[in-house]
């Protein structure tokens, strides 16, 4: 379909958000780029590979108390009234029978011992220990591999590393793992009519680019946040051709069917174009396709149809791409203080500002509802996600506010 065509045509029929991204999802495949890094550097990368314990934890048997060790069977029947009377070690660190040896917590079990008394059970008297509690075998003791079995599997490959699995595997003896390339993303603003700063009038301040760039950062990929693209076929050609060698391309601005908006057709032309117009508000004018195997996400040039669009459609793709996991936005429940209006068939994304009234938390749809108006995100904690089938909710209702910034 011609330029001319589209703009006549409209968005007569949109996509539902479901099925947009798994239309392109079933397009894209995972790159298979991996490194070794050492333990410092892969705090947040995604393992390409299983890891195993090479080691166990504990590697001995260990004191899980502080207290003395002891052969069970020497404090059987031992109480407050009649402790049990043990040697205290002769210094070759040996429980013999009728000894006890002083030992702290993660401290190894001396040979001999098969128990811990705790301290606060016994007192020292001269060279003897008093133990007013009896101890049954293995008591108080971590055993070889008790936290973690030789050969035990720790992560599979997908699996995005934490701090607490860094301490995991230090503790096993693995100081290097195998991960993931984060995914590369070219971000091309266009639009004749931005600027970096100072805009004349009829200019805007870039800032799409920015934002998208600063989201797939926190996303885990890697972008290149170009400069302003002319709103000609040529000029937005020669752009995406350029990033091809990255493994996603988005474009903002230029996404829709009016005069000057060239992105789709010229996508279109270089490769196809899977999905263009979406039933989501704001920002159905989004477009969704593929040129010689790389993603091109193409985003609309208002500010918040930008933003719910890269979140909906550009974090997921990445994170494919990148071998990633999507985790879902944490979310709390609040009461919504005014109606929010949505059209059937329409997966609508409110903006809410939280507070706390009584002890309740209560969310406040933003007066600013237009897609252009960028506060009306940026000053927002959330936004209550309405799906397709409702049309819309009430005052009072308990709603979900999902937190869209959230990083991973």
């Amino acid at each position: 379909m011609s330029h001319d065509d589209l703009e006549r045509a409209g968005f007569k029929d949109r996509t539902r958000v479901a099925e947009a991204l798994a239309t392109v999802r079933d397009a894209v495949t995972g790159h298979d780029r991996t490194e070794r890094v050492a333990l410092g550097r892969a705090d947040g990368r995604v393992l390409a590979e299983t890891v195993t314990a090479p080691t166990p934890v504990p590697g001995y048997d260990r004191a899980a108390m502080d207290g003395y060790a002891v052969r069970a069977e020497d404090t059987f029947g031992a109480s407050g009234r009649s402790p049990a009377i043990l040697r205290e070690d002769d210094g070759d660190g040996v429980v013999a029978p009728g000894e006890a040896v002083r030992v702290h917590t993660g401290s190894d079990l001396p040979d001999g011992a098969d128990a811990v008394v705790m301290i606060e059970e016994t007192e020292e008297v001269g060279s003897e220990v008093e133990v007013f509690d009896a101890v049954a075998e293995g008591e108080n003791v971590g055993d070889v591999g008790e936290d973690v079995a030789e050969g035990e599997e720790l992560y599979r490959p997908g699996h995005r590393v934490r701090p607490s699995d860094l301490g995991l595997l230090k503790s096993v003896g693995v100081d290097q793992v195998e991960v993931y390339d984060a995914p590369t993303v070219g971000v091309i603003p266009t639009g004749e009519e931005l600027v970096q700063h100072d805009p004349s009038p009829g200019e805007v301040i870039e800032t799409n680019g920015l934002t998208v760039s600063r989201l797939a950062d926190r996303w885990g990929a890697v972008p290149t946040y170009r400069n302003v693209v002319d709103d000609d076929p040529n000029a937005i050609r020669a752009a995406i051709q350029r990033d091809l060698a990255k493994d996603v391309v988005v474009t903002t601005g230029g996404s829709s069917v009016g005069e000057r908006d060239y992105t789709p057709e010229v996508v279109d032309e270089l490769g196809e174009v899977l999905v263009h117009g979406v039933a989501l508000k704001p920002g159905h004018p989004v477009a969704l396709g593929i040129v010689e195997e790389t993603p091109v996400i193409m985003l609309p040039g208002y500010p918040v149809a930008c933003i719910v669009n890269a979140v909906q459609f550009l974090r997921p793709i990445l994170k494919a791409v990148g071998n990633m996991p999507v985790p879902e936005h944490p979310t709390v429940e609040a009461r919504l203080d005014r109606k929010i209006s949505s059209d059937p068939g329409t997966r609508t994304f409110a903006r809410v500002r939280l507070s706390e009234e009584d002890g309740e938390r209560v969310a406040e749809p933003t007066r600013a509802s237009g897609s252009g108006v960028l506060s009306s995100v940026a000053l927002a904690d959330g936004w209550v996600v309405v799906p397709e089938e409702r049309e819309g909710y009430d005052a009072g209702d308990i709603v979900p506010v999902e937190d869209w910034e959230w990083s991973a």
